[in-house]
């Protein structure tokens, strides 16, 4: 691999990317990462698989007794296009560093098991995960031999980027099409999976550099600093994962406290009757129409902070529909009935946390309604130990009864060990700087750079007792 990680670790950082992608998508069932070596064989192996079951509670994990990219894995000569035999989207993936949607089998001029075994049922998403030669060799690339394709060009060439790893998602039939809001998840997560991979490669290769650092002195300082400052700037991802997995758990208790309340279709029929009051506009609200239908679409997958959310509808819907209903002559029925429509939406956003459903929600004792309602509906735009430290600690509780409370608990637990990680990592450099500039006492430099935020083992990754 163009990255060079243990093995074990590279394994457990491949489940955790799939394990939050399966949970985090409803139509996603199975998940495949597979690792692309270095330059001139590229070798395409498969790292693992997941499963998940229909309850969508357990992942089942391992590799298929018979694929060409198990272990030892496929060289770039038995994989890229070639005349005469079967395209594959693997190749697709890492020679145009571009992702691979097949949303139409049956169609799909890359879909090799329709052309080989003849299945056209095979509904999938592939991302390249890139990475950075100046962040992978930290501005000091080897001389590679890099690969050519059938017509003779080498590959990356005239690109910054290298293909470390392929992520293949599996959808169900008819769910999944270029561009939608899954495979933009997937296209993220793929940057936060080639930004752990860098940052696990960095800590290894850190630990290592810093004893050299001690000794060498000023000379190596300054790159130092760079490659840990280049680290740090990319780590933003893991608040962008927190926020996701806040977004999940809201949608779960929203699930739980609505079942039997009569508002619990509420976003569902406000964007109902918005989308057929477009309709019934016929052709005249144009492309207007169509890209609002979609934004309204969008918004049944969102579940936003109350006060984010609201300025979301009014900044993407509400506006959209003033220039329609400027633009067009509706009668004030039809009017009030879209003005009460784009209110309901932004109901919709409080009902989690509406006094009167959760009365109705008895089962749950008051105090931890109150307290966990204010948790998760704080709309947070930094990072706050002390707030993950409780959402951690009140999801202990069974009584929430949410369906995939253990799995959050555990996301949000590594994301938190990962993030405080960082920190410290950040703290050090900061130490380190100040002592480049002001002459260095070793004593010091080398305590900080013995802290365990920096350490070889791999304490995010600990199950929780």
């Amino acid at each position: 691999m163009a990255i060079k990680i243990d093995k074990a670790v590279l394994e457990k950082a491949c489940k955790n990317i799939i394990e939050t992608i399966l949970f985090s998508l409803p139509n996603a069932y199975k998940g495949t990462v597979y690792e692309i070596g270095r330059p001139p064989e590229i070798i395409a192996k498969r790292i693992t698989s997941g499963v998940i079951d229909e309850e969508r509670r357990t992942i089942s994990w391992g590799l298929p007794e018979r694929s060409d990219y198990n272990p030892p894995g496929k060289q770039w000569i038995e994989y890229r296009d070639e005349p005469g035999r079967p395209l594959e989207a693997m190749a697709w993936c890492v020679e145009k560093q571009k992702s691979w949607t097949a949303e139409d089998p049956r169609n799909d001029s890359r879909s090799i098991r329709l052309q080989v075994e003849g299945v056209w049922e095979d509904f999938h998403h592939m991302e390249p995960v890139l990475i950075r030669k100046e962040d992978l060799y930290f501005g000091n690339e080897p001389r590679l031999q890099y690969p050519t394709n059938y017509k003779g060009e080498v590959l990356w060439q005239n690109t910054e980027y290298m293909v470390v790893a392929v992520i293949k998602i599996h959808f169900r039939p008819h769910t999944i099409k270029t561009g939608s809001p899954e495979t933009s998840i997937v296209k993220r997560l793929s940057r936060a999976l080639g930004t752990e991979l860098l940052s696990y490669q960095l800590r290894e290769q850190s630990v290592e550099a810093m004893r050299q650092l001690a000794q060498d002195k000023l000379n190596t300082w300054n790159t130092l600093a760079h490659t840990l400052r280049n680290a740090i700037a990319k780590s933003g991802f893991i608040f962008s994962l927190i926020k996701l997995e806040l977004g999940f758990l809201r949608g779960q208790w929203e699930r739980v406290v609505l079942e039997h309340s009569d508002q619990k279709d509420m976003k569902q029929e406000a964007v109902h009757a918005l989308n057929e009051a477009l309709k019934g506009m016929g052709k005249g609200s144009g492309n207007q129409g169509k890209n609002l239908m979609d934004v309204q679409n969008r918004f049944l997958d969102f579940s936003l902070p109350p006060e984010r959310g609201e300025k979301w509808v009014r900044m993407q819907i509400e506006e959209r529909w003033n220039e329609l209903l400027a633009d067009k002559s509706l009668d004030e029925e039809r009017a009030k009935g879209i003005r009460r429509g784009i209110h309901q939406l932004k109901r919709s956003l409080y009902l989690g946390k509406d006094p009167d459903v959760l009365a109705a929600c008895d089962k749950i004792p008051e105090g931890l309604k109150k307290e966990w309602t204010d948790l998760i509906y704080t709309d947070t735009d930094r990072l706050d130990f002390q707030f993950l430290d409780r959402l951690i600690r009140i999801l202990e509780d069974p009584s929430l009864k949410l369906a995939y409370q253990k799995k959050s608990r555990k996301s949000l637990i590594h994301l938190k060990i990962l993030a405080e990680m960082m920190c410290q990592l950040e703290h050090n450099t900061n130490v380190v700087l100040q002592q480049v500039t002001s002459g260095p006492d070793e004593g010091k430099i080398f305590n900080a750079l013995k802290n365990t935020g920096i350490h070889s083992s791999l304490p995010m990754w600990t199950k929780p007792a």
